[in-house]
């Protein structure tokens, strides 16, 4: 007898930061910030990977490496951000391409995030730790990688041009202190006063 229902698709597992988050942290925050609501709780909403690259105006192969990077590294595919005026001085007209950049949310988002914290992170030379002064008024948290090599993703065979990241981490926070509490909860290496 041939099946005529289709059979449901395999339950997707949850990211582990993401069931660290609802076991663990929630309740921690709520108790720190005597919160009763677990909506007034902040929490992250999303992540901008962004590549800037201006050679990429004048050499397509710079471009190429870094859209393919980027895309191993998150697991999307990159858009190409655009020169939105042209700057003479760097010979960039407008509408040329500058770089890429990726928006991961969900269980992409906390993928990512327990890969940064777990395993880049640790692999960059003499790390003291991040700076605290990357927080903006709106609770988010933006700070760069100089070198994209620190991600066991890429192959350093592969990688011609060494081109830079940055990060901004989004939260629901609408302070900074309540941002780096939720990060900090997290496991961010912030740097020791």
């Amino acid at each position: 007898m041939a099946k005529t229902a289709a059979e449901p698709a395999a339950q997707q597992q949850a990211p582990r930061f993401l069931e660290r988050y609802q076991r663990e942290i929630m309740p921690a925050l709520m108790k720190q910030f005597d919160q009763k609501n677990r909506l007034a709780i902040p929490q992250l909403s999303k992540i901008v990977l962004n590549i800037g690259c201006g050679e990429a105006a004048h050499d397509e192969k710079v471009l190429e490496e870094a859209q393919r990077n980027l895309g191993l590294i998150s697991g999307q595919r990159p858009i190409v951000t655009r020169a939105k005026k042209a700057i003479s001085n760097f010979r960039i007209k407008e509408g040329d391409p500058v770089g890429c950049k990726v928006t991961l949310r969900r269980n992409r988002m906390y993928e990512f995030f327990e890969r940064l914290i777990v395993m880049a992170l640790p692999r960059v030379r003499d790390f003291r730790g991040l700076s605290k002064r990357g927080f903006d008024q709106n609770g988010n948290y933006t700070f760069g990688i100089q070198e994209q090599t620190i991600f066991p993703e890429l192959n350093l065979d592969e990688t011609h041009y060494p081109l830079g990241l940055d990060i901004t981490i989004v939260t629901t926070a609408k302070t900074s202190e309540r941002a780096r509490a939720l990060l900090e909860a997290f496991g961010m290496p912030f740097e020791k006063a």
